[in-house]
């Protein structure tokens, strides 16, 4: 079910751009490496390479270096000791972890999370796992849940877990304190106000108030005696400053939602400039991870600590990562998840961690996939492709084999005998063995059935070889007779009529369309039958559907079997 074309054409076109033509088999090896199933019909497989080398030996370097652009590629793996990171003592490094709870962990999240843990492992340091619970409005108890669930399954953990909440007052404490020295001011401009001001550089009135007329405002609005949207806490920057995350940032605001841990003991709530900053230093962390998108807040976040006295950590930068079409903005995936467009959070076609483990991605792929970008400021939107190649991988070695034909077609075999056959539940592995029943009224795949031609000759998998008559009576059905003395190189996917299981196989694809839409097509369903022998497995339990590809069996209900294709 891979696209086997499209991995032939990546590897085609590396190869000509490499060496000037492409040499078939120079590329043969490394689809099959990427794409094991290929090996099960060579012949198929060297047609579509041959193709491939004769149309992209035609094209100019340019035209191929432009097309290659298309295509994610595997770095080579170089011996590692680790990911370094400057100012870094060993036993003296702590990281964090710094979820909001306020979503389902993600892609985005996996890549900060397994870069600290890595970091922490090299430098034998601590991890804190950090809630930065500090917006009452959008943060609930399910999604602590959510991402403390979603780490565990990457392989990490933590070495303690703290709240936010739980420093509000070591945070009103530190407001006071730039209060005092005349480094923040209350400001009661309306937002839309504070927005122009910004623009025109110029500070509000409210900036000239005196220390102690600020801290009396700040009295005011810790006692309640102001409304939400009547006041917030700005520190005094730098309005003429380029940057303008410099122009008096909003530090502290009023929101009266209750909050999901400390209820309605607080309103004046701190933002994320000043409580990841603070957080930062307060904990003793040495190397936060920020995403590229911070980097033009880390001077507000150097300069409020430095105000503050605080010790300045060694920051490190690293790119936002995102999979092309498959988006993980929360406003923009709830309405389709509460349309019910979606299967929940955890849909397959999603990035979220549970959607990717529903569709049967294995953490050790997240983790290689994420850490192979590193440290870097590099942005990449890479394909499903290069995260589903490091998965097949991985699964190649531990799947079980079974016998799947999609949009059946009958076929009757002629002379062939009802019998149990045995065969073995991985083709190189000790797996145990199966057994699967074969009599003369089979069922192939469909797509195979339509490329039959009378009096072909081809295989049944590990069964008898077939040559092929007229349609039968049936529709959709064919007859052929056993043969048995010669040598078949076509092989293709069969099942009993008799003692096969329906079964559907959900696909996943883009999420979005090139425009940026939702695509409805986005979840393709594929009915077919599969040996009965799967009826066994445990929910979970991911399979190679043998020529077809890699499925997590996702559902078991009466007379029928639910399974995701992975890869």
């Amino acid at each position: 079910m891979s696209d086997l074309g499209s991995i032939i054409r990546k590897h085609v076109l590396k190869n000509a751009f490499e060496y000037g033509k492409a040499n078939p088999g120079s590329v043969v090896g490394k689809v099959i490496g990427e794409y094991p199933d290929a090996k099960s019909d060579m012949k198929t497989t060297m047609a579509k390479i041959n193709s491939e080398v004769a149309s992209i030996n035609k094209l100019s370097k340019a035209e191929i270096e432009k097309e290659m652009s298309g295509f994610e590629y595997a770095k080579k793996e170089e011996e590692s000791k680790g990911i370094t990171v400057p100012d870094a003592v060993d036993g003296a490094v702590i990281v964090r972890y710094p979820p909001e709870p306020n979503g389902w962990p993600h892609i985005g999240h996996a890549k900060a999370f397994c870069l600290s843990s890595e970091i922490a492992k090299t430098y034998h340091g601590k991890i804190i796992l950090r809630w930065d619970d500090t917006n009452p409005e959008a943060e609930k108890p399910e999604f602590l849940v959510a991402i403390r669930d979603g780490i565990k399954w990457l392989g990490l953990g933590w070495d303690e877990e703290v709240y936010c909440s739980d420093y509000i007052p070591q945070m009103y404490k530190l407001c006071q304190k730039l209060l005092a020295q005349g480094d923040a001011y209350v400001c009661s401009c309306p937002q839309e106000e504070i927005a122009k001001s910004r623009e025109r550089m110029e500070r509000c009135a409210h900036g000239s108030a005196t220390s102690q007329e600020n801290l009396d405002s700040w009295k005011r609005m810790l006692e309640g005696k102001l409304s939400e949207g009547e006041a917030t806490v700005r520190l005094t920057g730098d309005m003429e400053s380029q940057n303008t995350v410099m122009r008096d940032p909003t530090i502290f605001r009023i929101i009266t939602t209750p909050h999901y841990r400390q209820g309605k003991k607080y309103r004046v709530w701190p933002t994320y400039d000043f409580q990841g900053a603070v957080m930062d230093s307060i904990l003793g962390i040495t190397h936060p991870i920020r995403s590229k998108e911070y980097e033009l807040r880390d001077e507000a976040y150097i300069f409020l600590l430095e105000k503050l006295k605080l010790r300045v950590p060694r920051m490190i930068t690293i790119s936002r990562l995102a999979i092309k079409n498959a988006p993980i903005s929360k406003r923009l995936l709830r309405p389709f998840v509460e349309s019910g467009k979606l299967m929940g959070w955890n849909d397959p076609r999603l990035p979220t961690l549970a959607g990717l483990e529903r569709r049967g991605i294995l953490p050790d792929a997240i983790r290689a996939f994420v850490l192979s970008f590193g440290i870097s400021k590099v942005e990449s939107e890479p394909t499903w492709e290069a995260l589903l190649a490091q998965n097949r991988k991985l699964l190649d070695p531990i799947s079980q084999h079974y016998f799947f034909v999609a949009e059946p077609a009958h076929l009757e075999v002629k002379g062939l005998e009802s019998k149990t056959i045995q065969l073995k539940k991985h083709p190189k592995k000790d797996m145990g063995m199966r057994s699967i029943d074969a009599d003369s009224m089979l069922l192939i795949a469909g797509s195979d059935a339509k490329q039959l031609k009378s009096g072909e000759v081809f295989r049944l998998k590990d069964l008898c070889n077939v040559k092929l008559g007229v349609r039968g009576d049936r529709p959709n059905g064919f007859s052929g007779e056993v043969l048995n003395d010669e040598m078949v190189e076509k092989k293709i996917q069969w099942v009993s009529e008799k003692s096969s299981i329906d079964c559907e196989v959900l696909v996943p694809k883009d999420l979005l369309d090139g425009s940026g839409h939702f695509d409805d097509k986005s979840l393709e369903i594929i009915k077919g039958r599969c040996e009965r022998s799967c009826i066994d497995l445990e929910q979970g339990t991911i399979i190679q559907f043998e020529r077809f590809g890699y499925c997590r069996l996702d559902k078991k209900s009466k007379g029928k079997l639910t399974f995701i294709f992975s890869c």
